[in-house]
């Protein structure tokens, strides 16, 4: 039996989408943006960062700050795989001091991946506060981690 979560066409991902940046407008406010910055996880969370971004903006006109994240080198496992990893590179081109950050990825599942962000993350400064939005929550996670925001 195969217990995946798809989501199979082009409408249920653009309603996904629309679900997480509906929760992200009615969170902050849609006036209220100024300080949100979407940071996409690599790989699948930077196209999905985008397009999130570009429904708020559609919505509400608000522009929200984008930057890309890789967590390559903060993984746990780092030494223990056999093939070395592709380092992409992090952009963050604004001050993550005080910023309200919103972590996007593709998939929730034992919350390895968004703990090593976390801790990337905080190797740039001291966010006002961290959010996570994902398109899917697994389950099964093995750390104190939880989605705010799901497709």
């Amino acid at each position: 039996m195969n217990n995946r979560i798809l989501l199979r066409n082009a409408e249920e991902m653009a309603q996904a989408v629309n679900r997480i940046a509906d929760s992200i407008i009615s969170e902050f406010g849609a006036g209220n943006l100024n300080n949100v910055a979407l940071l996409g996880l690599y790989k699948a969370g930077v196209p999905l960062a985008k397009r999130i971004a570009e429904v708020i903006r559609q919505r509400t006109g608000a522009v929200l700050q984008f930057g890309t994240l890789d967590i390559s080198m903060y993984r746990d496992d780092f030494g223990q795989r056999t093939a070395l990893p592709l380092i992409r590179e992090t952009e963050i081109p604004f001050d993550v001091d005080n910023a309200k950050l919103i972590l996007v990825d593709d998939v929730l599942s034992t919350g390895r991946t968004i703990r090593a962000a976390l801790d990337a993350v905080t190797d740039y400064g001291r966010p006002a506060l961290i959010r996570l939005a994902v398109l899917v929550d697994r389950g099964g996670v093995e750390y104190p981690i939880r989605a705010d925001y799901i497709g």
